[in-house]
């Protein structure tokens, strides 16, 4: 009789043993984020929060800037297209007035039968109004080649229209094109900031939205509508009539939101603000920061007045008005009013002085 051995346990091998190592290392790399997917980010403080969140409304600003002077530029494009084609409209009236008067001459030519002005007069039966009749002729020769001349001078000049209203277009669509990209980068820095922001807590919100630099201000810290530096020293402060108008216009401003591209009357961005202020006190400003800083007189920190504008960060991308003891009046980002800050609020550039 054969004797019954027990049949020998493979070890865990083959495919079985494949699976399980799969499922293992796919339980590892879950842990420990190998693939990249099932590794959630480490959770930050709110101090974290709050500095990542200010540096993406920096950028943000910086984007929000430079959409502002190419929204500018682009205006200003459509302005002389709109210019150009106007232009050519009324040179094309022209001209079909000069090719009717030209037709009107060459009717009349077809009709004599095209003979020569002196032998039709040679056989006039009034040789006594030959003289006049001559210098009839010459007078409408001299006619027929001016409009000629008119003529050729306005398709000159519409083919002139054309060549820059086609740059023009260039323009505008290249100016166009530079708008969605900053408006991109715009609303993609301002939705990781709103991204950020919603790990926190009401609370730890709240407490960030205090903060300078990063919210609302108090409004006990400030007093009614932001007054921590008062109107009514603020304007007497100030050089003259219209940047006490501007600092007034301000104050008035308080509490609106911010709205990046935003110039007014119930919403604005950082140059926006700026703009808007010294629009109601009858001065035109520049759109953008950059061109704003260069809009007047430098002035040092020690000198300011209120009524100055006074500038931020390396690449000048914020600006404020000064309203005296160290404040200004600002828009500050999507999470902020306008409200009155401490200039030491950010850092310091420079300052001019408009008017």
């Amino acid at each position: 009789m054969a004797a019954h051995r027990k049949p020998r346990q493979r070890p865990a091998s083959g495919g079985t043993a494949r699976t399980a190592a799969t499922i293992a290392l796919a339980g590892a790399a879950t842990a420990t984020g190998f693939d990249g997917t099932g590794h959630a980010e480490p959770q930050l403080t709110p101090g974290q929060v709050k500095a990542k969140v200010d540096k993406l409304y920096q950028e943000a600003e910086v984007a929000t800037e430079k959409y502002n002077g190419a929204k500018e530029k682009a205006e200003a494009a459509g302005q002389r297209l709109k210019d150009l084609q106007d232009q050519a409209a009324r040179t094309k009236e022209r001209l079909n007035s000069a090719r009717e008067d030209l037709g009107s001459v060459a009717a009349a030519q077809y009709r004599t039968g095209g003979l020569d002005p002196a032998l039709q007069l040679a056989l006039s039966d009034d040789p006594d109004r030959y003289l006049e009749n001559a210098e009839f002729v010459e007078r409408a020769g001299n006619r027929q080649k001016a409009a000629v001349g008119r003529v050729r001078r306005q398709l000159r000049e519409i083919e002139q229209l054309r060549g820059a209203a086609h740059i023009e277009l260039t323009s505008l669509k290249s100016r166009q094109t530079e708008l969605k990209r900053h408006k991109k980068t715009i609303t993609g820095k301002l939705g990781s900031a709103r991204q950020l922001l919603s790990r926190l807590d009401v609370q730890e919100r709240s407490r960030l939205g205090e903060a300078p630099g990063t919210g609302r201000a108090s409004r006990s810290s400030t007093g009614p509508r932001g007054s921590l530096a008062a109107p009514g020293s603020a304007t007497a402060q100030a050089p003259n009539a219209r940047a006490a108008a501007a600092v007034s216009y301000a104050y008035q401003k308080l509490g609106s939101p911010y709205v990046w591209g935003a110039t007014g009357p119930n919403a604005f961005d950082c140059s926006g603000l700026v703009q808007a202020a010294y629009r109601s006190a009858g001065v035109s400003l520049p759109r953008t920061t950059y061109s704003q800083i260069a809009a007047g007189r430098r002035v040092s920190r020690s000198e300011l007045l209120p009524g100055d504008l006074v500038f931020f960060y390396a690449g000048i991308s914020h600006v404020g008005i000064y309203v005296g003891n160290g404040r200004m009046i600002h828009a500050p980002n999507p999470s902020a009013p306008v409200r009155v800050a401490p200039l030491d609020e950010m850092p310091y550039a420079g300052a001019t002085r408009v008017v």
